[in-house]
């Protein structure tokens, strides 16, 4: 699927329906088993998937998105039975978050086996599991006849994709094919908790909450950003083995929290600075604040509405596509609101928006 000067490949896109389902599946999984690469909808976010125990498959993946070498992958799974290819000593803890989240947005880090190459596990005795609630997916690992290597389809650092078209503005040219499923349900990447260490680690949060995960499990640890410590002080924002960042625009964003009716204020004050200075600013708001500025008459170079701060699934699930839809304007800067709930799916929201964010005002 090369062009005639070696470089980049020709994308083909598939659209997926009810009437050509089985035909688009069963061609994408033939690519996969020559060691092709597949983008393809989850209910989290986009993935890009390869044959995950092809050590040659998995290179393109890091190729396609310029991802830094040794930084590990997971590996999306159809079926319980999938796991004895992968994983090896799996403990009761874990199999208990599978009864309870699986099919869902939860990686499970379990301690791998030989089948699984070094490339793919980033050099690690562990590899991070999911089965994914969707159809696409489930049906490609189970027609492809092996795990698939699946981060998330955009170029390293950048938001991820909740739509096609953000797969196709960073990978076309990079991926054998996009298979274009419509939005994602969640928008937010999975929850991941490593399992071989004891008490259990959360390494990302997402759909599935610290409390959810402790209702079945107990006691678990975390370590991404925002996160609190038993003692209840923000733990820092930068941990061993997070060398890379995330969901990064070309915009620098400004991320404003704390107490939720000073917020609209100090964005306003922080608007009015950057404009003087004759820099481009965006708005990443929510409903409430964005009300603020109605009434106060203020006005940004673009504004893009995640929805109410009651209703943070909703919110979460636009944030991807507002940062690159507002990255898209050229803009210097994104003032972003942190003013949304943290139930639910709030508290993943946040700890995207921290990472995203390069200025923190905490208010």
């Amino acid at each position: 699927m090369q062009t005639e000067n070696g470089n980049k490949k020709e994308t083909r896109l598939f659209r997926v329906s009810e009437e050509n389902f089985d035909a688009v599946l069963d061609e994408a999984a033939e690519i996969i088993r020559k060691g092709g690469t597949v983008a393809f909808p989850t209910e989290t976010v986009y993935g890009l998937g390869a044959d995950g125990l092809n050590p040659d498959a998995v290179l393109k993946i890091f190729k396609a998105k310029e991802r830094p070498p040794g930084n590990p992958l997971s590996l999306l799974v159809h079926s319980r039975e999938d796991l004895k290819k992968v994983a090896k000593n799996i403990p009761e803890k874990a199999v208990r978050l599978m009864d309870a989240f699986w099919p869902g947005p939860l990686t499970i880090v379990l301690e791998k086996n030989d089948a699984v190459p070094k490339i793919t596990s980033g050099d690690l005795l562990s590899i991070g599991l999911r089965m994914p609630d969707h159809r696409i997916p489930l049906e490609l690992v189970k027609r492809s006849g092996t795990p698939l290597a699946a981060p998330s389809a955009n170029l390293s650092g950048k938001p991820s994709p909740s739509l096609a078209i953000h797969v196709l503005a960073d990978l076309t040219g990079r991926v054998d094919a996009v298979i274009d499923g419509g939005g994602t349900a969640i928008g937010l990447e999975s929850t991941v908790i490593d399992m071989t260490v004891e008490p259990p680690v959360v390494l990302r949060l997402g759909a599935v909450g610290v409390d959810e995960l402790e209702k079945v499990i107990g006691k678990v640890r975390a370590t991404y950003a925002g996160a609190e410590t038993a003692a209840g002080e923000a733990m820092p924002e930068k941990q061993a083995g997070q060398k890379y960042s995330h969901y990064t625009p070309d915009a620098k964003v400004v991320l404003v929290e704390g107490d939720k009716e000073k917020i609209p204020e100090k964005i306003g004050i922080l608007l009015d600075d950057y404009l003087s200075k004759g820099q481009k600013v965006g708005l990443l708001l929510s409903n409430e604040t964005a009300g603020f500025f109605t009434a106060e008459g203020l006005s940004a170079d673009e504004c893009f509405l995640l929805g109410s701060r009651k209703e943070p699934e909703e919110a979460a699930k636009r944030l991807f596509e507002g940062l690159r839809a507002l990255d898209s304007k050229e803009l210097d800067i994104i003032l972003a609101d942190g003013s949304f709930s943290l139930s639910g799916l709030g508290a993943a929201l946040l700890n995207r928006l921290r990472e995203a964010a390069s200025v923190h005002h905490i208010i």
